[in-house]
């Protein structure tokens, strides 16, 4: 009898406790797992059905939400520059903790909607604008262009290779001189000649401008565009195509040797969960392809060993530090000498690059 009226009171006891518990969880407390949720918005200026700029983040923000279950995330497509401050400011009013805003031309409206709600942080895209609540993020892409444009001089037969460019910009600007240093690293007698169409996003503008190119004599197309018009055309002509951002050989499987490509979801997890933690810092990361951010697509049918194997090796040289694409010399397209032997170009005069060099066809003023 007196072990029986023990176990009663100490269940009893038990339940008091329990009851107690609870009674605090519905004063306030977070359920379990609840302080991990986060709510992350992003702004894209075109569809992720483009094959380029905007399916790669999109691409990451798949990735990001399949990584961390509790991330919530809200997106905006087709965003014109001049719009984006009042989707960002959608964004953040919201509930957004973190927006990721993907465009260049994003840049100054990041920074003012920024100012008006310091306890969201924004990430941009390939700017160069902070804040305290600003980080910029971008990656070697000049690095994956290097070794484009290996395969794309030692392809080209006509030694005349057409690049179809958007704006110019620093970083396109970058990404043309890189991949003609990996053109005439392998075959000094070609060059590069630059079309702008001044637009990210125009598939006829695009295409146009690569048969331009075509008609001009180029037998490889390279471009900074958003889709993979320019290599569409390329294969109609029968002729080979570079593409960019995603591997576009699903598009124009005749024709894509090779595609720069973007990586974006391991650096959109990492972002994340430095929210998550606590311990996010504004920023300016340029990762490298050591990194994984950058990289290049597997190679076409029509590239031969001997090709793979030369851009293997120049990518374990930039992976391990030895070497990296903009090392001098380096003369720009009027013969003077922009960096001297044995130098390597600053990230703040590469971020800043406005000048050819030696062997593009193309005024860098547009």
């Amino acid at each position: 009898m007196h072990r029986k009226r023990t176990w009663a009171v100490l269940l009893a006891a038990a339940m008091l406790f329990t009851m107690t518990l609870a009674g605090c969880g519905q004063e306030g407390a977070e359920p379990s797992g609840a302080e991990d949720s986060i709510k992350v918005g992003f702004v894209y200026i075109g569809t992720p059905g483009d094959a380029g700029f905007t399916y790669s983040h999109e691409q990451g923000r798949l990735y990001l939400v399949e990584t961390i279950p509790n991330v919530e995330t809200e997106v905006v497509e087709n965003v014109a520059d001049a719009d984006a401050e009042r989707v960002l400011t959608q964004l953040a009013e919201s509930g957004c903790e973190l927006i990721f805003s993907t465009s260049f031309g994003f840049m100054d409206p990041t920074i003012n909607v920024a100012a008006n709600y310091p306890d969201v942080k924004f990430m941009h895209c390939s700017g160069f604008k902070t804040a305290d609540n600003v980080g910029t993020y971008f990656g070697r892409i000049y690095q994956a262009r290097y070794l484009s444009g290996i395969v794309a001089g030692q392809a080209t037969e006509s030694n005349l290779i057409g690049y179809v460019a958007a704006y110019p910009i620093p970083e396109v600007i970058r990404g043309i001189n890189a991949f003609t240093l990996g053109v005439r690293a392998v075959n000094p007698e070609a060059t590069v000649k630059v079309v702008w169409t001044n637009t990210w996003f125009d598939p006829t503008a695009e295409k146009q401008a690569a048969q331009v190119l075509l008609e001009e004599g180029a037998d490889v197309i390279a471009q900074h565009q958003d889709t993979p018009s320019a290599v569409q055309a390329a294969q109609e002509a029968g002729k080979f195509g570079i593409g960019y951002h995603s591997d576009m050989s699903a598009n124009a499987p005749g024709a894509v040797l090779t595609s720069p490509v973007w990586n974006w979801g391991p650096y959109y997890v990492q972002v994340v969960q430095s929210v998550l933690d606590g311990t996010w810092e504004t920023d300016s990361y340029w990762g490298p392809l050591a990194d994984g951010v950058v990289d290049l697509a597997p190679f076409g049918d029509a590239v031969d060993e001997e090709t793979q194997q030369l851009v293997e090796t120049e990518k374990a040289r930039i992976v391990n530090g030895e070497w990296d694409v903009f090392t001098g010399p380096i003369y720009d397209q009027d013969d003077a000498l922009r960096v001297p032997a044995g130098e390597v170009m600053s990230d703040e005069a590469m971020l800043s690059m406005d000048w050819f060099v030696q062997g593009v066809q193309g005024n860098p003023k547009g």
